[in-house]
């Protein structure tokens, strides 16, 4: 499954039933160097668009924004000790939740790698 992005800089990957969450790499480099990671609870019920949990980086707190509707299943809880790891790989090791999908249609309404790029150029 391809990676879907949010105007927000969140990435979605679907694995089978799970979806994979994070910030994108645009995002991290706006950010600086993330030094926490307040990550959503276990079992919490996200609303897509919504504030799923918060990063915090040397300049800002910056709220993270459930891509779809669901329920996390699953936390990184790698980033509770070494937070930069969203810096150093944030579409890879530095993936923040895992979540049950409610709606995979909901998906559909968000952007493909080549919008996502196209977005970004605009807010240059």
């Amino acid at each position: 499954m391809s990676v879907k992005y949010t105007k927000e800089h969140e990435w979605v990957r679907l694995e089978g039933d799970t979806a994979v969450v994070g910030i994108t790499d645009y995002a991290q480099g706006q950010l600086g160097d993330v030094v926490f990671v307040d990550l959503p609870d276990v079992g919490k019920k996200v609303e897509q668009g919504k504030e799923a949990c918060v990063v915090e980086s040397v300049k800002a707190a910056s709220e993270i924004y459930a891509p779809v509707s669901g329920e996390v299943t699953e936390v990184n809880n790698v980033l509770s000790k070494e937070p930069q790891k969203i810096n150093a790989d944030a579409t890879g090791q530095g993936w923040i939740f895992r979540m049950k999908v409610a709606d995979k249609k909901q998906l559909d309404g968000l952007m493909d790698k080549a919008a996502y790029d196209a977005y970004v150029k605009e807010l240059h």
